[in-house]
């Protein structure tokens, strides 16, 4: 499946509304996304322009496209990926959740799972493409369901870290300068708006 990375007529963007703290769910047939603290916060693309909003809604259609309901959350006091994916999982009521920072990086994990392995990993977040981000909601909300989905492919590129490396370490010192200590995990909800060009 090709999908573009053109938002149409106009500029998509996304913002999220605090619902309040994030709780443990009770539906088997949902999957739980965690964005970092400057997702679509401080920052409002990945590492190499893909909009915050078209990943959001790529990652969601991924999860609808297989009858599955998605829930976000925000972590304030953490922007370790694997911490991030590891609490959306124990969060979620499938035991399925996925993890994503301002840049792009994602994981796919389970709750059973030590916090440190996943299901899935992609680390290259400059690779990564709005239908890899398709696949990857795809992918969990098949799990979801206690499929076995073959990974979602993914380029490889050895010369992406030394390339981006720089921009890498200002996006990740700029991520952790919003970590909150303390502050609790809130469940947020999307709202995507379309603003004339």
């Amino acid at each position: 499946m090709t999908v573009s990375t053109e938002p149409g007529d106009g500029k998509r963007t996304i913002t999220f509304t605090e619902i309040g703290p994030a709780g443990r769910g009770t539906r088997s047939d949902e999957v739980v996304i965690a964005i970092s603290p400057t997702f679509a916060a401080l920052f409002s693309q990945t590492i190499v322009g893909l909009p915050h909003a078209e990943v959001m809604r790529q990652i969601l259609a991924g999860i609808e496209e297989q009858e599955i309901s998605a829930r976000i959350i925000r972590l304030q006091h953490s922007a370790d990926l694997a911490l991030m994916a590891h609490t959306a999982a124990k969060l979620s009521g499938s035991g399925i959740g996925i993890g994503i920072l301002a840049r792009g990086t994602s994981m796919i994990h389970q709750r059973d799972l030590p916090r440190l392995s996943s299901l899935e990993l992609f680390p290259q977040s400059p690779l990564l493409t709005l239908e890899t981000y398709r696949n990857i909601g795809s992918n969990a909300a098949q799990y979801a369901k206690g499929e076995s989905p073959e990974p979602v492919p993914t380029l490889n590129d050895q010369m992406a870290r030394p390339r981006w490396q720089a921009k890498a370490a200002l996006l990740h010192l700029k991520e952790t300068e919003m970590i909150r200590k303390g502050a609790p995990t809130v469940e947020v909800k999307p709202e995507f708006s379309t603003a004339a060009v």
